[in-house]
């Protein structure tokens, strides 16, 4: 059996309030699970008291028994000092444009370059002209 530390959702319509629980991971997110280790409060501020509460045993005895922890879990618990903060995961470049686009740029780039470069040369012997 497969077991993950991980949060379920609670509260009202735009008033969240999870649960940190350790559940079997085919149950479903709010359903079934094993053991309810605490709960976090998304809306207090992080320094509040009541933002954050975890019975620190029972995590550490079932991460010890080998439960997985999930990433916004290992996050939260590394605040409190029990888990690693967990590497952060490069985000994909979905803004950038496409290959022609990028070719296109590329060679206005380039013809943006040889006029300059023109305008360099000529200006060298303009002023090379009018000292002789």
């Amino acid at each position: 059996m497969s077991v993950r530390i991980r949060l379920a959702r609670g509260g009202s319509k735009k008033r969240p309030v999870h649960k940190i629980v350790v559940a079997d991971k085919r149950a479903p997110r709010d359903g079934r699970f094993i053991e309810a280790l605490g709960f976090y409060n998304p809306l207090l501020p992080k320094d509040h008291a009541d933002a954050l509460r975890v019975n620190a045993e029972s995590a550490k005895k079932w991460m010890a028994q080998g439960a997985e922890l999930t990433e916004r879990v290992q996050k939260l618990f590394a605040i409190l000092g029990l888990a690693e903060k967990p590497a952060i995961r490069e985000q994909p470049k979905k803004s950038a444009p496409k290959a022609k686009a990028q070719e296109r740029m590329k060679e206005a780039q380039e013809k943006a370059e040889a006029a300059r470069a023109a305008a360099e040369a000529e200006a060298a012997a303009s002023e090379t002209a009018s000292a002789e």
